[in-house]
């Protein structure tokens, strides 16, 4: 059954099960051989589904850390203006930090984050992102680790929101922009 305001399913809870399970076998095998920390940062608050479900994927000893960043506000197209709402509790300089997020889409919000962790001198820093929108790219990204390529559509589910509703749906949809 899809949820009221969500239109056609894009990703099922399976086709997330195996995406996730790759990117888990994929970080691993590219972190194995560091004797860094693994630091895995999630941007909260649409990659905290999918965070916890890949962080169990990854067979390495890691630490977790959160930061919230805000573009969205309740309104479908980002703003371009972040705020920084909660930042990191520890440090990650000399580390391997892998950031996980939800969706990369205009690459405005995610390149300010990526500068402002790159300045606290990480061993390395790779991202992760579930989703990917490179049609509405302006800003390039260099992703690591991708889950899927997504056409230019509002998408709500598994973590991903419309004014904070529709995270807990265990898939993908497509937001038709009926009220929820």
């Amino acid at each position: 059954m899809v949820e009221k305001g969500l239109g056609k399913v894009l990703l099922s809870r399976e086709h997330l099960q195996k995406i996730v399970e790759r990117l888990g076998r994929e970080i691993t095998a590219a972190y194995q051989e560091s004797e860094n920390e693994l630091v895995v940062i999630g941007l909260l608050r649409g990659s905290f589904i999918f965070m916890a479900d890949l962080i169990r994927q990854i067979k390495l000893p890691m630490t977790t850390d959160f930061m919230t960043i805000s573009s969205y506000g309740d309104g479908t197209v980002s703003s371009g203006d972040i705020k920084v709402v909660m930042d990191l509790d520890e440090t990650i300089s000399g580390c391997d930090v892998l950031v996980v997020e939800d969706i990369i889409d205009t690459g405005n919000t995610f390149s300010k984050v990526i500068r402002m962790l790159e300045a606290r001198d990480p061993a390395s820093l790779k991202i992760c992102t579930l989703l990917n929108k490179p049609s509405r790219r302006k800003i390039d990204v260099q992703i690591d680790f991708c889950g899927m390529e997504i056409p230019d559509e509002f998408v709500c589910g598994y973590g991903l929101d419309y004014a904070q509703k529709y995270r807990n749906v265990p898939y993908v949809g497509i937001y038709t922009g009926s009220p929820v």
